[in-house]
């Protein structure tokens, strides 16, 4: 029988012994209870940016607790002093009211803090098995396998969940994978686990499933959570308490039961927001769609390994009408995006505006009223190096009154287009209100904003969005929702493509389900739920009937 090699007791390793329990590096059984923390005048400077501000905050031993703020507002400070990539300037923690110095990742492992950040750190060449072994970061030279793979097995048949061992991590789908990067937090025994946005790549019935599996772990006094979301749905669902940051400082903690949805949003951005819990961004409920502003027939494409992508893809879209498309990542919806944009080729199928072939071309996009908030807009619809005022021309710079026409080569007129972007900025809240800085200097948000103001500011007929709000404040998610509800009610048609099904039951008239590279399911939003619109997203339903957009 080959034996580990253990080295010393730093990072607080289980390992199992000769009958399958689990046992420490000091070979005495690990505590299964909960723990609980206090985080106390913390602070935190870089420069002359204060990112932390004496935020002081209590997470009960087993409790579910989240933590809500705008993006800058200091939650993954907080949560990277907590774990010990940075070292607060003044402040300390307590963890089971003891005060410990976390000096680094690894002290956080000791007492047996683990987090689940936003992007996967697997690797992706290797088993479900070997990254769970990967985590214990003290693995010997010769591994007993027989062993190992008999205390994984024990463990995972504990999981309410389970992934196939010997399944390469290359091969698993986003949900999977989010599923394995908890897994391996659970199986290190860790007994306060940070999740910084856990559901943003889950479909719903995922989501619910690994969350009321947390949830459930708490409520057995066997771990305490720490959640980062954007998603009120979430904190209303699993949370015990909310603490919410602003600007580095504490804005405000309390129940969630005592604590409404609109007070949590109130406590993030210092003002009043009506927050749409239901569908209050739809249509008047007198006003019918008009006429077929765009129709899909018969689409495919293929993805950038040449294999298919959208296959017999088909829809339409009317004017003053918001249809959405939801989907787990990685199904169509990218490739679907880029060839109504122009960016990639169909290989077969029709693309009709206002009943005329469609091929994407700047004129015809021009001609019909096409405009486009695409994802990540710095990258696919900014010059990064132009100025914010020459990005928001770039949709109208060789038209006048920016440009004198093509007779003197398109001279631009930056006292027009200067005096035009600022109109804009003000208008849609551009921050900082300069034209003058390069665009890739703003925050997300804010990019956000630019891009939409120039494509709004056209004679819009069809919008073109795709997830429009993904890592956005909640300000910033509020400003574009109301924006894209005002174009889709002053008559423009618009397809939204979304990962984020609370966005598109909340903005949508219908929904579309895309599985695969095709539509499996259509509903009215005013009639869909959630679960069904989850199985199909999962694939987990098939759709017998021709569906008639």
């Amino acid at each position: 029988m080959v034996r580990f090699l253990i080295q010393p007791p730093c990072l607080r390793r289980w390992f199992s012994d000769m009958d399958g329990t689990l046992v420490g590096a000091n070979g005495q059984t690990p505590g299964r209870d909960a723990i609980s923390l206090a985080a106390i005048g913390v602070s935190k400077c870089f420069g002359e940016l204060q990112a932390l501000d004496d935020v002081s905050m209590q997470v009960d031993a087993g409790s579910f607790h989240c933590l809500l703020g705008e993006n800058g507002a200091g939650k993954s400070t907080l949560v990277k002093c907590l774990v010990g990539y940075y070292r607060p300037d003044q402040g300390n923690f307590l963890i089971d009211g003891r005060e410990y110095e976390v000096r680094n990742p690894r002290d956080a492992q000791h007492l047996g803090i683990g987090m689940v950040y936003q992007h996967f750190t697997l690797a992706p060449g290797l088993t479900v098995a070997e990254n769970l072994l990967l985590a214990r970061g003290d693995l010997p030279f010769v591994l007993d396998w027989k062993r190992e793979k008999t205390g994984l097995s024990e463990f995972m048949a504990q999981m309410p969940f389970r992934l196939e061992l010997g399944a390469q991590v290359a091969d698993l789908a986003a949900g999977e994978k989010q599923k394995l990067e908890i897994l391996k937090q659970l199986y290190l025994r860790r007994r306060l686990l940070i999740l910084d946005e856990p559901t943003s790549v889950l479909t719903p019935a995922e989501a619910d499933e690994v969350l009321g599996m947390l949830h459930g772990m708490t409520r057995a006094g066997q771990l305490t959570v720490l959640m980062i979301t954007h998603k009120f749905r979430e904190v209303t669902a699993y949370g015990d308490v909310v603490t919410v940051l602003r600007r580095g400082r504490p804005a405000g903690t309390g129940r969630v039961n005592s604590t409404s949805v609109e007070q949590m949003a109130e406590m993030m951005v210092g003002t009043h927001i009506h927050v749409a819990v239901e569908r209050s961004q739809g249509r008047a409920p007198d006003a019918e769609p008009g006429p077929v502003r765009l129709q899909i027939e018969a689409l495919q494409a293929e993805n950038d390994r040449g294999t298919p992508a959208i296959r017999q893809f088909a829809l339409q879209v009317r004017a003053g009408e918001m249809v959405g498309v939801a989907g787990v990542s990685g199904n169509g919806q990218k490739e679907l995006i880029e060839v109504l944009l122009g960016q990639r080729a169909a290989i077969s199928g029709n693309i009709l505006v206002d009943g005329e072939p469609y091929q994407a071309t700047r004129v015809q996009m021009r001609q019909h009223g096409v405009y486009s908030l695409p994802e990540e807009p710095l990258k696919n619809a900014c010059v990064p190096g132009m100025s914010v005022a020459e990005n928001m021309a770039l949709r109208n710079f060789d038209l006048p009154p920016v440009s004198l026409g093509w007779e003197t080569g398109w001279h631009v007129r930056p006292a027009q287009l200067n005096r035009r972007a600022r109109e804009l900025v003000e208008m849609f809240g551009v921050r900082p209100a300069d034209p003058s800085l390069p665009i890739a200097s703003l925050s997300g948000g804010n990019v956000q904003r630019a891009v939409l103001a120039r494509e709004l500011a056209q004679p819009v007929r069809l919008l073109i969005v795709a997830n429009p709000v993904f890592g956005l404040d909640f300000a910033a998610t509020e400003t574009i929702h109301r924006r894209l509800a005002e174009a889709r009610n002053g008559g423009a048609a618009i397809l939204l493509v979304s990962e984020d099904l609370d966005e598109l039951l909340e903005l949508s008239d219908r929904i579309l389900v895309m599985s695969e590279g095709v539509i499996v399911y259509e509903v009215t939003a005013d009639s869909a739920e959630r679960a069904v619109i989850g199985r199909y997203m999962a694939g987990h339903e098939t759709h017998d009937k021709e569906l008639v957009c």
